[in-house]
């Protein structure tokens, strides 16, 4: 049984979903396919935004809860920096970094 332990640190969600890949078979999926579901998440997440702020939607789509996609979103994007052996808080803080240099208008 997979537990994230206590206050988890960014590389604890990324073990985990590395472990959670393992457990349920998903580990047999490409980057390209980690891709295009997390495309998909993308969609539902903003169909999810439309719906919240009052934006025109198909009525016969489904419901999508926000918090509930971008969960979905952070799983993948997780899995992705996984296959690549990427550090995410470790690239957030070098991206960050440079940011910082930046000239923001």
């Amino acid at each position: 049984m997979l537990n994230l332990p206590e206050n988890p640190k960014l590389s604890d969600f990324q073990k985990y979903m590395k472990k959670m890949e393992e457990e349920r078979g998903f580990n047999q999926e490409s980057v390209l396919q980690k891709c295009l579901l997390m495309g998909e998440e993308v969609g539902e997440l903003f169909k999810a935004i439309r719906k919240k702020d009052g934006i025109h939607t198909d009525a016969n789509s489904k419901e999508y809860q926000i918090d509930q996609e971008l969960a979905d979103v952070f799983i993948y994007l997780c899995e992705i920096a996984n296959r690549y052996n990427i550090d995410l808080e470790k690239a957030f803080r070098d991206k960050e970094e440079i940011n910082k240099k930046r000239t923001w208008q």
